[in-house]
């Protein structure tokens, strides 16, 4: 059973009489919301999806924690914005000044990016919530709460704890109404009152139940969304599910403090860039976004990848030759016959289901492999790929091309080969006499062309020119004629299928290139 399913019949199990399941992801926009953040979201989503799938109604809700504090500055954006250190993500300007704040800005982007896969929770911006007094009721029961919620928190950790840091202990961050920082020295509590003073030096006391600047500290933001919503299930990154983790503390806090029960849940590893040991993260500027992803995947193919892995098991994103693998596998996959897939295979396909009906597309390595030898044209590699007996519109074409050469031009410019203009000598001077008798005998292949009878056909003819009986030279010797064959062509060790090379480069001018 695919895991969403095993996590959707738990849910029902759990919860027989419930009317909506609602499910809730979460992500503060720090900055450009990476693919890591996105395994958040698409765990989500596919609980939704599964539940649906079983007949349930469901509300799958997205909160922007854009009242939490700016904590760094990441490296894409303007040092300058150090001056901004402490304030909500809502009320700082727009770094590129585009939008009305600076959340807004990575809000948008990141729902953009969403609505490319076809996800479309409902979106919960908790600057708003918390500046609408909806939680009002709730911070004044946590502020008369605040000895037992330090106790809670304290029973989490191994650190020494005193009555004096109980005493002073308030669950809450204040943002001050002149410089609209959180750096806030709270006073007291009393008489539903709140007093403090700021380092800018304005002081103030407040009256709780009326206040617009108060925000609950996270373990107990959390539990209060969760009652305000009626969570059903939420996900969650591996730091919060450890013994000591943010859930582990907010379960305690919902259930002792606010008197409920927390929603189910489930841990998901991180996901790392491939050949970097650093987290992603957001707020560094260390990244990969759905965004760049996207100019290079189709949606399909980046759900499947996340569909397809348990959320508790880690992997990397490659944007080398893994792109190469990813596509080849996921079109071998979609191509299968009914029945000859195994049942989490089938439904990860299912749900990554973006576009309804059947796209009929080139494969992504073929293209991959002919746009530079026709100059990145569109048109002929339409052409190339009908010589091939694939026929396709442009606008088939066109949207596998602009995937791959973006991918050709920004992430593996290696592979970005160019048909020789002249004849490579130098590289024909120190072949062995063996290898030239290859050389010979494909370029009468490539003249006798026209009696052969497609793609299959020329091939086995091309296997014969180096054949021997000993399966390990045999192996060996192909290798030897095609490496041959891209060096005088292509001055490249490797290069597309030999059918691919003809058609691209052109019968004729591949045979002025091989003879000498």
């Amino acid at each position: 059973m695919h895991w969403a399913f095993r996590i959707a019949e738990e849910l029902i199990r759990k919860h027989p009489d419930r009317e909506t399941f609602v499910c809730a992801s979460g992500i503060s926009p720090s900055g450009s919301v990476h693919i890591g953040n996105f395994r958040e979201v698409v765990t989500t989503y596919f609980v939704v999806r599964a539940l649906q799938h079983l007949g349930k109604n469901t509300r799958f809700i997205f909160s922007w924690d854009d009242f939490d504090r700016f904590r760094k500055v990441p490296k894409n954006i303007d040092p300058t914005f150090e001056q901004y250190i402490g304030m909500p993500y809502s009320e700082i300007p727009c770094p590129f000044g585009c939008h009305s704040s600076y959340a807004e800005h990575f809000e948008k982007e990141f729902e953009q990016s969403l609505r490319e896969f076809g996800i479309v929770p409902d979106f919960i911006y908790q600057s708003k919530e918390y500046q609408s007094g909806r939680y009002q009721n709730q911070i004044v029961h946590a502020l008369h709460n605040r000895k037992q919620i330090y106790d809670i928190l304290m029973n989490f950790k191994s650190s020494e704890h005193s009555m004096e840091e109980r005493e002073c202990f308030y669950p809450i961050n204040v943002y001050c109404e002149i410089c609209r920082k959180d750096t806030v020295n709270i006073h007291r509590f009393q008489n539903e009152r709140l007093s403090y003073t700021c380092s800018c030096g304005h002081s103030n006391s407040i009256k709780v139940e009326e206040a617009t600047n108060i925000k609950l500290n996270w373990k107990v933001d959390w539990p209060i969304r969760w009652q305000a919503e009626d969570v059903a299930f939420e996900p969650g990154g591996r730091d919060h599910s450890s013994a000591t983790g943010s859930y582990r503390v907010s379960k305690e806090i919902a259930s002792h403090i606010f008197n409920f029960q927390a929603p189910e849940y489930e841990p998901y590893d991180f996901i790392s860039i491939k050949g970097s040991d650093e987290k992603m993260s957001s707020s560094s500027g260390n990244n990969i976004t759905p965004g760049e992803l996207l100019n290079i995947y189709t949606p399909e193919v980046i759900l499947f990848m996340f569909a397809k892995y348990q959320p508790n098991a880690p992997f990397h994103i490659g944007l080398d030759d893994d792109v190469i693998r990813n596509y080849t596998e996921y079109e071998r996959f979609v191509q299968a016959k009914q029945g000859h897939l195994k049942e989490e295979i089938s439904t990860a396909l299912k749900l990554s289901i973006v576009h309804s009906g059947i796209r009929r597309v080139p494969k992504f390595s073929h293209v991959a492999s002919i746009l530079p030898l026709v100059n990145f044209e569109v048109s002929l590699v339409r052409e190339v790929l009908e010589r091939t007996g694939e026929e396709y519109t442009l606008k088939e074409v066109a949207g596998v091309c602009e995937r791959a050469e973006y991918w050709l031009k920004n992430w593996c410019s290696e592979k970005v080969l160019k048909v020789n203009e002249e004849k490579n000598r130098e590289h024909f001077g120190i072949l062995q006499d063996l290898e030239k008798k290859w050389i010979e005998d494909f370029v009468q292949l490539l003249r006798s062309e026209a009696d052969l009878h497609g793609d299959e056909e020329l091939m086995r003819k091309v296997y014969d020119i180096c054949h021997v009986d000993d399966p390990k030279i045999k192996k060996s010797n192909q290798k030897r004629l095609f490496s041959t064959i891209y060096q005088l062509v292509l001055n490249s060790n490797s290069g597309p299928r030999i059918p691919l090379l003809i058609h691209s480069v052109g019968k004729e001018r591949l045979i002025r290139l091989l003879i000498f």
